[in-house]
């Protein structure tokens, strides 16, 4: 499994997490499988996304189309996003 973590300060979580939920790039559609939203505790407007798709190919190509999104909404949405592809060796429940 591959996730693309991304993260990045906003200005108004909820108006970030309307746009989040618009789905500008169609994650189904583009391989993601499971997604989930953090937020540190001791900063509400703070993301961090964890996106997980089968291929790193697919996560490659979501965060294309990410850059560009970013580049429309940069500095009203969020700001200073930062992404990194990881590949999960080993996951373990208890």
């Amino acid at each position: 499994m591959y996730i693309l973590r991304i993260e990045h300060p906003v200005p108004d979580f909820n108006g970030w997490k309307k746009a989040f939920d618009s789905d500008p790039v169609g994650r189904e559609k583009s391989g993601v499988r499971h997604y989930q939203i953090l937020r540190p505790t001791d900063d509400p407007n703070y993301v961090m996304i964890d996106l997980e798709f089968d291929t790193a190919v697919q996560a490659e190509a979501l965060l294309a189309a990410m850059r560009v999104v970013w580049g429309r909404v940069e500095g009203t949405i969020m700001m200073n996003p930062k992404a990194r592809i990881v590949e999960a060796v080993e996951t373990r429940s208890y």
